[in-house]
Order: C-alpha cells, then sequence, then structure tokens
C-alpha cells in the first residue's frame, strides 16, 4: 500500500539538515584531535557544516539520499538511472540539491576557500580517515599562508568533491 502524501511529507520534513549523527561524529572526532572550528557559517554560501576559518576550509557533511549518492548505495549505475524511479517532485528536489552544491563549491572557491564535501556514509564508514584527511588540508593550507591571518595564498582550488581518503573516489 502506497503512502498518503501527508505521511511522506510528514516523515521527511522531521529529517534534521543540522546536527546530525553523521556530522557530530566528524566534529566530535575533530575537536578531540585538536581543530577547533566554527559551525554553520551563515555568512558563506551554503552555510558549512564545520568551518576552518584561518585556514578558510568549509566542510560539508552531505547525505546520500539529499545530495544525491544514494544511487551508489543502492546498487544503480548513475544518479539518473535512480532519479527515474523517483517521483517528479523528489527528481527535481534532490537535482536542486545537487546544484546548489555545485554553485556554491563555486563561490566558495572563488572567495579563496577549500571545500571538503563528505557523504554521511563515508563518516560512517571511515570516520578517522576523514578526520586525517581534513586535518592534513588544514595544516597545509596553514603552511601555505591561506587564510586571513595568512600571507595571502589562494588553497587550490577543490571541483566537486576531492579524491575519497578511504580509496574509492567520493563524487562517485
Amino acid at each position: 500500500m502506497a503512502r498518503s502524501p501527508e505521511l511522506t511529507s510528514r516523515i521527511m520534513s522531521a529529517i534534521k539538515s543540522t546536527n546530525t549523527s553523521p556530522e557530530l561524529r566528524l566534529r566530535r572526532a575533530l575537536w578531540a584531535r585538536g581543530l577547533r572550528f566554527r559551525v554553520h557559517v551563515k555568512s558563506l554560501p551554503g552555510r558549512p557544516d564545520i568551518v576552518f576559518p584561518r585556514a578558510k576550509i568549509a566542510v560539508f557533511c552531505d547525505g546520500d539520499y539529499w545530495h544525491g549518492h544514494n544511487w551508489a548505495l543502492r546498487g544503480f549505475m548513475s544518479l539518473p538511472e535512480e532519479l527515474a524511479t523517483y517521483k517528479p517532485y523528489w527528481r527535481e528536489k534532490i537535482l536542486g540539491n545537487v546544484r546548489r552544491d555545485e554553485v556554491n563549491n563555486q563561490k566558495l572557491t572563488e572567495l579563496g576557500w577549500t571545500v571538503i564535501r563528505v557523504w554521511e556514509s563515508e563518516i560512517k564508514a571511515a570516520t578517522q580517515k576523514w578526520v586525517d584527511f581534513i586535518e592534513a588540508s588544514y595544516r597545509e593550507n596553514l603552511a601555505k599562508g591561506t587564510g586571513q591571518t595568512g600571507g595571502g595564498g589562494r588553497p587550490q582550488p577543490v571541483s566537486g568533491r576531492p579524491k575519497s581518503p578511504v580509496g574509492k573516489n567520493s563524487g562517485d
């Protein structure tokens, strides 16, 4: 039996967009490593989940479903293949999120920020590897003089998602 639109709406509206379990897991691990950051900075495009202002790094903890990665977890060959099974509303909602992510990546890069996007499933599978990756990026940016207190250097732009430290491309 199919769910009513009202029930689907109630279920989907109950899903949190900030302070999700994967986001909190990553934040706790970064904090335990001694890295200090800001959260949900409204003044930056996309309102990144984790921000390192001195190193100019913006980290997004993206939900697999909402940001177009669910296809890889469900055995589809591509996002369009999975979206073909969705109702038009949800197809457009997810595609809109993906487009907005790309625009925000571009805006942040143009402002001199390094953008790191991590899938929730990757945080769950390999939190410490992502902490290592983020810490290495943080230290590299500080060493280059990137950031508000540095020598005005600019990080190398990250197009979309960086290569995953867990051995597979996180943009797949």
